[in-house]
């Protein structure tokens, strides 16, 4: 297991091993990734329930400023109002059923619809309606008012929840914030942003992302800079997460006596000798996190709050149903999964970058934002890497000779998913 070095508290919890609950071994039906009724029960049953993320809270700063997102068949307007409250509503005009807003972000003091020039304020109530009084039956502001939907924020993420009567967002969280807020998702800023529409189920990808079995096949270079074998894995409530070495090899090379170049590079960039650790190959980790800890205030970060595993290891956490984290000390890369409207053999992959600012350095501006079809673009090696085979295991789940998937316990976290997936479509959960 990983070692730990206790600093706080808090840093203790979140590297502590939780128990490991009884999921059997029964195989996991392909028609989940295939089936048109089984993708509505998803939609009716749980993401119609649970706590999804609408945008970073950097893409709306100033009153007025908003965001579409969409998630299934349902488009969502997410804005900033005069109080710097942020609301969202569904992005749907109710007089004729326009979509109040078309593009992806902008700025305005009112919401505008574009057909007929029905307005609403920024906290969706109906203000204006050209020729009202055409309309014989009336226009009452409380049935006409945008409809709003629940959010709440946390870890510098504006959340939302389609259920009015769905738990507080951090009883949907658990454990989450007591482990992550140390790392100071505030101090991050957003340095990349793209969406890739793959030929894939959302839980395809998903599963891609939740075990590291396939690391030995799938990204070989990576063994020299992590251990795939030695992975802490974490099942709670509702999600997950596995904590993976770095900076470190796989067991699965045997001894290395010369320091890989992979991790040569990373400790020339943190001002780092590597020299001296040639033959010392197993020394490097825990050095690195102790070389981090001593210099934190040339490097500019703050490394209180953290054990000296997440100084420099993957702390990798799946938080149902759709997102997931690599959170370093320094960095954190951030997926999130939306499936399709109506095929479940496609779904939208959307990836964010996000840098922790050094102390006494500027924060960067936001991204542009990239949209395009997998293979139009490369993800960068390792992503590319993961996304070449989805569409193919998608393929492979649609045959009449794949029953389902034979999981092992190392990808547990997969059948956990399953698990918390299957409670909310038998209705075991609100």
């Amino acid at each position: 297991m990983v070692a730990v070095v206790r600093v706080q508290d808090d840093c203790w919890i979140s590297a502590r091993k939780a128990p490991e609950p009884d999921m059997g071994t029964a195989l996991i039906p392909s028609d989940r990734y295939t089936s048109s009724a089984f993708m509505r029960l998803e939609w009716e049953r749980m993401w119609s329930r649970v706590w999804l993320v609408g945008c970073r809270e950097e893409e709306i700063p100033d009153t007025g400023d908003y965001i579409t997102t969409e998630i299934g068949s349902e488009s969502l307007l997410i804005v900033r109002g005069e109080d710097r409250k942020s609301r969202a509503f569904f992005n749907v005009c109710n007089h004729r059923g326009n979509q109040v807003k078309f593009d992806k972000c902008g700025n305005s003091r009112t919401l505008q619809c574009a057909y007929h020039f029905w307005e609403y304020d920024l906290t969706g109530k109906l203000v204006n309606v050209p020729d009202e009084e055409d309309f014989h039956q009336g226009c009452p502001k409380d049935l006409l008012s945008l409809k709003e939907i629940r959010t709440d924020v946390w870890g510098g993420f504006v959340w939302f929840n389609l259920n009015p009567d769905a738990e507080p967002l951090m009883d949907y969280l658990g454990v989450i914030p007591s482990h992550l807020d140390a790392y100071g998702f505030d101090r991050m800023a957003m340095t990349q942003n793209f969406t890739v529409e793959w030929d894939c189920n959302w839980k395809t990808s998903v599963d891609a992302f939740n075990e590291v079995y396939h690391v030995q096949c799938i990204h070989p270079e990576l063994l020299y800079n992590n251990d795939d074998v030695d992975v802490q894995i974490d099942l709670y409530e509702r999600h997950s997460r596995y904590l993976v070495p770095y900076q470190t090899h796989s067991p699965r090379l045997g001894a290395v006596e010369e320091v890989p170049e992979i991790v040569v590079e990373y400790m020339r960039s943190i001002g780092m000798d590597p020299e001296p650790y040639q033959g010392r190959v197993p020394e490097i980790r825990q050095a690195i996190s102790r070389f981090k800890r001593e210099h934190q205030d040339r490097l500019g970060y703050d490394y209180s709050r953290l054990n000296d595993d997440q100084v420099v290891d993957d702390y990798h956490y799946y938080i149902f149903p759709n997102i997931t984290l690599n959170i370093f000390a320094e960095w954190a890369l951030f997926f999130r999964q939306r499936p399709h409207d109506s095929d479940p053999n496609k779904m939208f992959y959307d990836v964010q970058f996000y840098t922790t600012v050094p102390k006494g350095q500027p924060r960067p501006p936001l991204p542009d934002h990239d949209q395009f079809r997998h293979g139009e673009k490369s993800l960068g090696l390792v992503l590319d890497q993961d996304s070449v085979n989805l569409p193919h295991v998608q393929k492979g789940n649609n045959s009449s000779a794949f029953e389902g998937l034979w999981i092992s316990h190392q990808e547990r976290r997969i059948r956990h998913m399953h698990q918390t997936l299957t409670d909310y479509i038998d209705g075991k959960r609100p």
